[in-house]
């Protein structure tokens, strides 16, 4: 994995959405057609935001995914995680196809048989994920399971990640967060070619550092991402005050 520290959250945000727009326009020149992973998060948005007026990759041949979604929720909630990717990049960009994930559906097996289907048979090139302050990577909190052949599961959310939400100013208590979601899998996350991470501020400093320097563990399932070639991960700053260790600096 490389790991590239930058002095802000914006230029942060600028280097991984040239890489992501890199990924998107080689495989297209090559196959004619792409798909891609989005993380749903505050912590995204520079990178979306440059993403979305990056010239020279046809949008129109774009099959865009997301990797999580709270169980019961309609995309009409506010927080919606499809809510969000639709506001933040589907309706500037107009890709080919955005397939989100059926929070609301009533039948979770079938949801779960649906969008497994839809994933493996898009091949996704790219996945820009971001690392929770519990070091999960999108809802697999720990303990993740690294070994499952899973594309998609339904979990259970742990505390401190419900806790991220709530102090986010997502839901205004612990009990109104929703405690159970979809989640695309660790494997499914760090299969696509290319990897980008983008975690930008120091609420994030504490998990960046354990997924780094700590042991590559279940408990930290940001760790997984040490023993991937295909991982970028982009820090600012304040993501990256702890770490004893320096990466590339830009």
């Amino acid at each position: 994995m490389k790991v590239v520290i930058h002095d802000d959250r914006q230029s942060m945000g600028e280097a991984a959405a040239r890489q992501a727009g890199d990924a998107l326009v080689a495989e297209i020149t090559e196959k004619g057609k792409a798909a891609a992973i989005f993380a749903c998060a505050p912590s995204q948005l520079d990178c979306l935001s440059a993403l979305r007026i990056m010239p020279g990759i046809r949008w129109d041949r774009v099959t865009v995914f997301h990797m999580d979604e709270y169980i019961g929720m309609p995309e009409t909630h506010p927080e919606s995680f499809r809510r969000f990717l639709l506001r933040e990049l589907i309706s500037h960009v107009k890709p080919a196809a955005f397939h989100g994930i059926r929070g609301e559906a009533e039948d979770p097996g079938a949801e779960l048989a649906r969008y497994t289907s839809l994933v493996e048979e898009a091949k996704p090139v790219l996945c820009v994920l971001g690392i929770g302050e519990n070091g999960h990577l999108a809802f697999n909190d720990p303990p993740a399971d690294f070994e499952t052949a899973k594309t998609i599961h339904m979990v259970e959310l742990d505390e401190k990640c419900r806790l991220q939400q709530v102090g986010e100013g997502h839901f205004p208590s612990l009990a109104e967060t929703p405690a159970r979601a979809y989640s695309l899998t660790v494997p499914a996350l760090l299969k696509p070619k290319v990897v980008v991470g983008v975690v930008p501020g120091p609420k994030k400093a504490e998990a960046v550092r354990n997924a780094l320097e700590g042991p590559v563990t279940p408990l930290c399932p940001s760790s997984i991402l040490r023993t991937r070639a295909n991982v970028t991960l982009y820090l600012d700053n304040g993501s990256a005050a702890l770490l004893s260790k320096a990466g590339s600096q830009s």
